[in-house]
């Protein structure tokens, strides 16, 4: 009896680490990010904002896909367009959202398509936590 205690807990343990692990996304520091642009660092950008936030603010370069918050089969259907792209290259990929924590869906829609976890980032806090606004563009529509 002892012994099925034991093992039971253990096995609760193991697949509480699993999926722990499952559910850790890589942040990347808006600090760290800033070195990356004006180091020129290859990289992707893969905006989720809806349009008129990213008409107020993003990278130059982002790709605009206005699939935030990325739960519909329609917002997800936004990302299939740019999946190929990305697909094609090996370049790291940067996620931005408005505040960071719908990367999320973004992130793990894209590893279902194949993207490797080892190049995919969530800018943390979002654009609306980014402090560097001079590396920003704006678009007039």
């Amino acid at each position: 009896m002892r012994k099925t205690i034991v093992m039971t807990v253990l096995l609760l343990v193991a697949f509480a680490a699993t999926a722990v692990a499952a559910t850790s996304y890589n942040y990347l520091d808006p600090a760290d990010f800033k070195q990356w642009l004006e180091s020129g660092k290859k990289v992707q950008i893969v905006d989720i904002q809806v349009p008129a936030e990213f008409q107020q603010q993003h990278f130059k370069g982002s790709i605009e896909t206005n699939a935030y918050p990325v739960k519909s089969a329609e917002e997800k259907q936004r990302l299939d367009k740019v999946v190929p792209v990305l697909s094609a290259m090996s370049d790291e990929i940067v996620v931005v959202c408005p505040r960071g924590g719908g990367a999320k869906n973004t992130y793990d829609y894209l590893m279902e398509k194949g993207i490797s976890a080892g190049r995919l980032y969530i800018l943390e806090d979002g654009m609306k936590g980014w402090p560097y606004k001079g590396l920003t563009v704006a678009t007039t529509r």
